[in-house]
């Protein structure tokens, strides 16, 4: 064996730069296909055993083959985008109380304000849809859209909210629902993540990872900065040759290997496992997709990508180009993130800001898409935590809203998804879900439907019970599938 490291890497080099991250991974599967650790398989009916990662066939007939989750940080105006509410017009600066309201609908007085929107609403598309004069592009697409209007839960907090949008809990660490997926569905790729996250929101990491799943499900998290060598840490060794990663890392994973045979069953160690085989592809894979140079003038137009400023285009639009690349490549649950939606006062000019920077990028990546022949095979999604509120925050002269997740909207497109048409309803002032709500556990068990798996069938044995991404509840919402 020390024969194969190379004469200029001592034994105490090796093990110093053995685990220095993605740079120094070189798998011995790179090497000897046949090798590697194995794992039960999650579904039913399923009896050989496989990489993690390894895609598997879902059990019921799939719409779609993968996600990109549009996240937009701070909980969006649903009255000020997508869910038209024209009685606020004869109820502006009327009062009104707040000793009834449900959980969720967060309020600082008791004498409330309302608010109508700054903004009009026109009919869009052959289906009439209301949207938002500040979302001139997308609405060019209305009838991709399904808005769903009637989202709603009980935690009008940011940080809580984040994680109730991606877990489905609040109160404990639960996994992700790209972790459930790739979980379910394993990836379409092996020089890339099955799952990435882009920009992720530093100080809710826990919303991405796998908790109790195998740690070969978490999330990897990718900062946009147009550089490859920079979106993902130590992507690129700067010390070592591939050839001399390779016989470094034949070592380690041969050890590895012999502690996986003594310990069957350990995710940690499978993951390493993984991580190794796949970090070291990731060398190539990453830079390949991050690399924009193929990419004509006339798509990063398109797509607002140079364009900076307030309200600029550009960071959110290298998300969206590099989310379609990433998916061309069979990664399965992409997120992109974009903040500054706590629009606490101001609304006018910070709401429209705020849209302007995502408007024309996201109607992009829907454009592009539906050229590639990729829509309908790809389950596009856009919300945040939660909503805001039909009246004042604070001070009338604010001209803000405060955070509301008793009603609020998220919209879909493509992957098997009716377009052109709302779902459900807020009442007429547009402050809790009253008509065919719409849980977060009903949304994640569509999301999952539409990905070919039963939310009831995929589960997780942890602390002696099953473990569900809807948990005890949530229903598919048929009203919305094509």
């Amino acid at each position: 064996m020390t024969d194969s490291i190379p004469s200029n890497l001592s034994r105490r080099a090796m093990l110093q730069t053995a685990s220095c991250g993605f740079g120094y991974l070189a798998l011995a599967g790179l090497c000897n296909p046949s090798g590697g650790a194995t794992v039960t398989a999650p579904l039913a009916g399923a009896t050989k055993s496989f990489s993690p990662m390894a895609p598997k066939q879902p059990p019921l007939q799939a719409r779609a083959k993968r996600v990109i989750m549009l996240f937009m940080r701070g909980g969006p105006s649903h009255l000020d985008g997508f869910d038209y509410k024209p009685s606020l017009e004869k109820f502006h600066d009327k009062s009104m109380q707040a000793d009834q309201f449900p959980e969720g609908a967060k309020a600082k007085s008791s004498n409330l304000i309302l608010m109508r929107s700054p903004f009009e609403f026109t009919p869009h598309g052959k289906s009439g849809l209301p949207i938002s004069s500040v979302f001139p592009n997308l609405a060019k697409h209305a009838d991709d859209l399904c808005l769903i209007n009637s989202m709603h839960h009980k935690t009008p907090i940011h940080l809580q909210g984040v994680q109730m949008m991606h877990t489905g809990h609040f109160q404990f660490i639960r996994p992700s629902t790209g972790s459930w997926v790739t979980y379910g569905l394993g990836a379409e790729t092996t020089d890339l993540p099955g799952y990435v996250v882009m920009n992720p929101l530093r100080e809710a990491m826990q919303c991405y990872n796998s908790a109790f799943l195998p740690a070969a499900y978490g999330a990897t998290p990718i900062n946009v900065s147009g550089e490859a060598s920079k979106s993902i840490r130590n992507v690129a060794n700067p010390r070592l040759t591939a050839d001399q990663q390779k016989a470094q890392l034949a070592l380690i994973q041969s050890m590895n290997r012999k502690f996986a045979s003594q310990a069957p069953g350990a995710s940690e160690l499978e993951a390493v496992i993984e991580s190794y085989e796949r970090g070291f592809a990731m060398q190539s894979g990453v830079p390949r997709v991050l690399d924009m140079t193929g990419e004509s003038p006339a798509t990063l137009e398109a797509y607002g990508v140079g364009k900076g400023g307030k309200g600029g285009t550009g960071g959110f639009g290298l998300q969206c180009l590099m989310a379609r690349r990433f998916a061309e490549q069979g990664v399965r649950f992409i997120e992109l993130n974009h903040g500054s939606w706590d629009h606490h006062g101001d609304i006018n000019k910070s709401y429209a800001s705020a849209a302007k920077a995502i408007d024309q990028p996201i109607a992009a990546l829907l454009q592009d898409l539906k050229d590639r022949g990729m829509l309908d095979e790809t389950l596009v999604i856009w919300g945040g935590e939660f909503g805001r509120t039909s009246w004042k925050d604070g001070a009338a002269e604010r001209q803000g809203r405060g955070h509301n997740s008793a009603g609020f909207t998220y919209w879909m497109a493509g992957g098997g998804i009716k377009g052109g048409m709302r779902y459900g309803a807020t009442d007429e002032t547009g402050t809790f879900a009253a008509e065919n709500k719409v849980s977060v556990h009903d949304l994640q068990a569509t999301i999952l439907h539409q990905l070919g798996l039963d939310h009831w069938n995929l589960t997780y044995k942890y602390g002696g019970r099953d473990y569900r991404l809807s948990d005890v509840d949530g229903k598919v919402v048929n009203g919305i599938i094509a």
